[in-house]
């Protein structure tokens, strides 16, 4: 525990095209070593991608992508006696929306062969179908968690 106060939450502008501040934070999340309007060309671009392929807002497309990749609960090891368990513990809204970016951002760069634009449009896709390796992270970890129910009483 940190002896000094607890930490401010900054207050993130909304993005300058859609307005949106989920937007803005899935677009710092993109950003490398500070270079936020690479980051914004990236994100916008791959917003036209799909905008041109599917015909549906982009801006739909996202939010309903983060919902099908957003978790409920994660598992946590707790050390208990000589062994470790997983412990199945509910997340907080801001973590849950974390990992969910965080998971969206590693499944487009991991697609290889391809543009980050590309692969972050594909994936957006994939995820709003309810596919794409974002959602089955998410399921991976339900299922997880769901296995370790029986220790749901050591939570913290």
């Amino acid at each position: 525990m940190s002896r000094r106060r607890a930490a401010e939450k900054r207050e993130i502008a909304p993005d300058p095209r859609f307005n949106d501040v989920e937007l803005a934070r899935f677009i710092n999340r993109v950003m490398i070593k500070g270079k936020k309007s690479i980051a914004q060309r990236i994100t916008y671009s791959a917003f036209d991608i799909i905008q041109a392929e599917s015909n549906r807002e982009p801006l739909e497309v996202f939010q309903q992508a983060l919902r099908n990749a957003t978790p409920a609960v994660e598992v946590k090891p707790k050390r208990i006696g000589g062994s470790t368990i997983q412990v199945p513990t509910e997340l907080r809204a801001t973590r849950s929306e974390a990992l969910a970016m965080r998971w969206i951002i590693r499944g487009a760069r991991a697609r290889n062969g391809m543009p980050m634009m590309r692969g972050l449009a594909q994936e957006l896709m994939d995820a709003s179908r309810g596919e794409g390796s974002a959602v089955r992270r998410r399921e991976e970890l339900h299922r997880m968690a769901e296995a370790n129910r029986a220790f749901v009483h050591y939570r913290r």
